[in-house]
């Protein structure tokens, strides 16, 4: 078999003959509905041609060098094509890769987390290119997902729950206003236990990353006072985590 000739203008990066890995973006899409933390599963095409076919999956696809002028680049399109929404927030959680992980050849993905407020329909699935539903994270993670996906969804999990110790991170899974109760109660979705009312409200007023907005309509039919975050571009860090006391 003739060898494989370099390109006519390799430039100089020198011979790019070699074989390339598969490159993709995958995105956990994280939201509270429902008093639950939700992630956001895509169906994989019914084919017998494609990889895991009809199987539950993260939502994402390959780099488009035409499009993608980045990594982050390409999470955020992803996300929009599947959420139609731009994620308050977006965090690169890790990489994957290997010979084995996707049937049509050796591949690598950079997966990235995003965390959104619940859909204004949350009994509709997003209106993607494909079937999806938003899944209770912890049932998903339980499931038997395509390629690699329940590892980096574990992963994630682990990684949004750490962080929301000592991180203002839920305040990003809720529309603005918002009132300091809903923010507890999203608090307590993700970390999965209770929290101390006085104790949370002088956290989260003391760490400086809300702001009022005026009264607001509460759920329990009376005025509150709204709140949104000063800072969108990151997550405020308390000098302690929760589980080290209030």
């Amino acid at each position: 078999m003739p060898r494989r000739s370099a390109p006519a203008a390799a430039g100089p990066a020198g011979d790019l003959s070699f074989d390339r890995p598969l490159v993709t973006v995958d995105v956990i899409i994280f939201t509270v509905v429902g008093d639950a933390l939700r992630v956001l599963l895509v169906r994989r095409p019914d084919d017998a041609a494609e990889p895991y076919p009809g199987r539950w999956a993260l939502p994402g696809g390959f780099v488009d060098i035409h499009r993608d002028a980045s990594l982050q680049a390409c999470a955020l399109r992803k996300l929009r094509e599947k959420t139609g929404v731009a994620a308050p927030y977006l965090e690169q959680l890790g990489s994957w890769g290997g010979a084995r992980r996707d049937p049509r050849g050796w591949s690598a993905t950079h997966a990235w987390f995003a965390l959104i407020a619940p859909p204004a329909d949350e009994t509709a699935s997003p209106q993607g290119t494909a079937p999806s539903e938003w899944v209770q994270a912890d049932e998903a993670a339980r499931r038997r997902l395509a390629f690699d996906h329940g590892e980096i969804l574990a992963a994630a999990l682990q990684r949004l729950r750490g962080k929301v110790e000592y991180t203002s991170l839920p305040a990003f899974l809720l529309p603005e206003p918002f009132t300091l109760p809903e923010l507890q109660r999203v608090y307590e979705v993700v970390l999965g236990r209770a929290l101390d009312k006085s104790a949370f409200r002088k956290r989260m007023l003391d760490s400086g990353f809300l702001e009022e907005v005026g009264l607001v309509d509460a759920p329990s039919g009376r005025a509150a006072m709204g709140y949104r975050v000063v800072d969108r571009e990151r997550p405020a860090i308390f000098p302690r985590t929760f589980r080290s006391g209030e």
